[in-house]
């Protein structure tokens, strides 16, 4: 990193520069330390992202913090809250492990107990982002008349390929999680599953309805993809898909949802368009057949652990294949490793078009 360009991080508005401090790092307890930049280079300046009430005490301010990411906030045996406390002289007040609430910054000064909650939420945010996604919004391409020219797809590519390098029948998706990503989410308790479904109603009322007219979607999904450089290492085979009177409004639902969760906060921003994509083949899922997401969503996953197939073949033998026509009729916060009566991810909430 360049020590006279470190990457900045916006949060609820303002800007922070993010500094690594070179210290002893323990193993799932880094810990990074932040300073704020903006009007006046002070870290203390009170903002409109959060509320610092007066006690009869001192200063004091609640913030919400979901129960899995106590353990950052406390450390290596309780050293960062120590630190915080001591460096901002404020009082940190976090609830038993496992349970669900609010943590409390006390202290004597104002400037403290901004300066404290300010330090926190930088810290929690470079700690959510390295969790693993736990939902994703999803339309499901799951219908049988789909599923049927997938499984057939299968047959013919095993039956025509399957001697090409790494071509396997492990490598194909479970058709009844056939579906696009448009992005992945992080929700870590029941308050940020319902948070998310309630932006996704408002969502509906604020411009899908527009789009939509308040119908289903028309399809199509033909012909097959590759995501990498060489077709012959490739490891993830996608199908396209693009709606039948030829609009782009299929794109615009998914681009505005997803620049609407960017700006909540809820999701990140990975790409300056949504990729609609159905992934039918991925390498992935010959290490963990679970495994429902391409590395490029997750960024977890390493290619060295990865053995590419050639895909030169099945993509010159089922270029145009036609996996058939769907009815888009809602979009779905799905959750991941999840399965439902009908074998699809289980649905946290949904936002429907009629």
């Amino acid at each position: 990193m360049d020590v006279l360009r470190p990457p900045l991080i916006r949060i609820g508005g303002r800007v922070y520069r993010k500094n690594l401090v070179q210290e002893q790092a323990f193993p799932h307890e880094e810990e990074e330390d932040f300073y704020a930049v903006g009007p006046g280079e002070c870290a203390d300046e009170p903002g409109d992202a959060f509320v610092v009430e007066e006690t009869e005490r001192g200063f004091q301010c609640r913030v919400e913090v979901p129960s899995p990411l106590y353990k950052y906030i406390i450390g290596k045996k309780g050293e960062t809250k120590k630190r915080l406390e001591t460096e901002t002289r404020t009082s940190i007040s976090i609830p038993k492990p496992g349970v669900e609430g609010e943590i409390v910054i006390t202290g004597q000064h104002r400037s403290g107990v901004i300066s404290a909650r300010t330090r926190m939420d930088v810290l929690l945010d470079s700690f959510r982002r390295k969790q693993p996604f736990t939902h994703f919004l999803s339309f499901a391409l799951n219908q049988p008349a789909i599923q049927e020219k997938f499984l057939q797809f299968k047959e013919q590519v095993l039956e025509k390929c399957s001697k090409d390098h790494g071509v396997s029948s492990s490598l194909f998706q479970n058709p009844a999680k056939l579906h696009l990503t448009l992005g992945t989410l992080v929700l870590l308790n029941e308050q940020e599953i319902q948070k998310a479904c309630d932006l996704l109603q408002r969502c509906k009322e604020d411009f899908v309805d527009q789009i939509t007219g308040g119908q289903p979607l028309t399809v199509e999904v033909a012909g097959v993809e590759y995501m990498n450089d060489d077709p012959a290492m490739t490891d993830v085979l996608y199908a396209k898909v693009h709606m039948k009177d030829g609009s782009d409004r299929l794109q615009m639902v998914a681009d505005q949802l997803v620049e609407r969760f960017v700006a909540s906060g809820l999701m990140l921003k990975e790409w300056d368009r949504v990729k609609l994509h159905a992934t039918v083949m991925n390498t992935l899922f010959r290490k963990d057949p679970t495994e429902e997401q391409n590395n490029t969503m997750t960024g977890k996953s390493s290619f060295k652990e990865r053995e590419s197939f050639n895909g030169q073949n099945i993509l010159k033998l089922f270029e145009n294949f036609y996996f058939g026509e769907v009815q888009l009729d809602s979009v779905r916060l799905s959750q991941r490793f999840s399965s439902d009566a009908s074998g699809y991810y289980t649905t946290s909430g949904q936002l429907c078009f009629s």
